[in-house]
């Protein structure tokens, strides 16, 4: 499958790149040598030009073999990298798969988030045919409880120790979202 990109109003999705045109490696590794999304994210590595070139093959493949869907949210006219999605765990028979996010440490809290996952949301259960999506974080990330309500994600319940954040067992909390849910903007 070749990448799509979205146009989110202010926020430019598209697939990570590391090529002669765009790199994205710089800003992985930005985002991922973070503490905080060190902290939260901890399997998940990028935090060096290496593991960042590594992890922009993986999205690619990803995307070559219609298994993980992923963007990089950028500002629509500077084409900065604010955050990213990658669509995962994707089940083409049950029509399922599970959403993992992050932002740019500068900008979190200001809303990109929400904004450009309702947009890939919108593609998901609506290009792809896909009737569930999953959203997991642990229970202390309190910003990405937030996304999830943004979203219109339902609290389904809690993972008992199912994350480790800074070097602790921690429960996850549990949530999902059907193709046949109201959109966030009808739950107002």
């Amino acid at each position: 499958m070749e990448p799509v990109e979205i146009n989110a109003g202010e926020y430019y999705l598209r697939a990570f790149r590391s090529d002669d045109r765009i790199d994205d490696v710089p800003a992985l590794a930005e985002a991922f040598a973070d503490a905080e999304t060190k902290r939260y994210m901890p399997r998940l590595t990028g935090h060096d030009a290496p593991s960042a070139e590594t992890l922009v093959l993986l999205l690619t493949d990803g995307w070559e073999k219609d298994y993980r869907w992923s963007w990089a949210v950028c500002e629509a006219v500077t084409a900065e990298v604010m955050a990213g999605i990658v669509i995962h765990n994707v089940d083409h028979h049950l029509l399922s798969a599970e959403v993992m996010c992050w932002s740019q440490p500068r900008h979190r809290g200001k809303g990109v988030l929400p904004a450009a996952l309702n947009s890939v949301l919108g593609w998901v259960y609506g290009a792809m045919e896909m009737h569930r999506v999953t959203y997991r974080h642990a229970v202390s990330n309190t910003a990405s409880q937030r996304v999830a309500e943004k979203c219109g994600f339902t609290l389904e319940g809690r993972l008992r120790e199912e994350a480790i954040v800074d070097d602790q067992r921690e429960d996850q909390l549990l949530w999902s979202r059907l193709a046949s849910d109201p959109f966030p903007e009808q739950l107002r």
